[in-house]
């Protein structure tokens, strides 16, 4: 599923609930019908597992924040968030017990640094010997939501959205390749509870 790639850059990186969220409310029955459907569809996950995350008799809670900021909670603890109509993103806690959501890039040790300091991941970080492209066969497009894995890390550092297919990563090698939309240490993982 194409997604565009939104302007959420380094969103979470001066994030304060104190400035940011304007108000917090449970949505509608049918809106949290739709926003478990969307999650089914963009993610690599079953209702069963969707049960696990949010089961369907817990009620979220959504956060609204400045910039068409949407961030969904449970029980106070974010679980996802989305930007106007875009993609729903999970949080990267969520993504830690849950790291099979989405699609996985990964990056070489040298790029580390770069990224927990929120930089954007350079094609050439997942093409080297320690990075990770899908195969061709499973190619990603533009515009995909992606866990970002280091080497020789078992969690995922960040999550972004391709810039490029995974294919023209592969051919051109250089430029942005991945959009980094929230990352290891930035102020969403700082707040456990909105």
């Amino acid at each position: 599923m194409f997604f565009p790639v939104l302007l959420m850059t380094h969103r979470f990186a001066r994030f304060s609930p104190s400035t940011e969220v304007a108000s917090q409310t449970p949505p509608k029955s049918s809106i949290q019908r739709s926003i478990r459907a969307a999650v089914l569809s963009q993610w690599k996950i079953g209702a069963e597992t969707l049960e696990q995350i949010w089961p369907k008799k817990e009620s979220l809670i959504h956060v609204k924040c400045r910039e068409h900021l949407s961030i969904y909670t449970l029980h106070g603890e974010p679980l996802f968030f989305q930007q106007f109509d875009g993609p729903i993103y999970p949080t990267l806690r969520l993504l830690h017990k849950y790291s099979f959501v989405l699609p996985k890039v990964g990056i070489d040790r040298g790029a580390i640094p770069f990224l927990l300091g929120g930089a954007n991941m350079m094609c050439r970080g997942m093409t080297s010997a320690g990075g990770y492209l899908p195969p061709p066969e499973n190619a990603l497009p533009a515009g995909t939501p992606v866990a970002v894995f280091a080497e020789g890390k078992e969690h995922p550092l960040a999550i972004g959205i391709t810039k490029l297919g995974t294919e023209e990563m592969r051919q051109i090698n250089k430029d942005v390749g991945v959009e980094i939309v929230t990352y290891l240490g930035d102020e969403l993982w700082a707040h456990k509870t909105l």
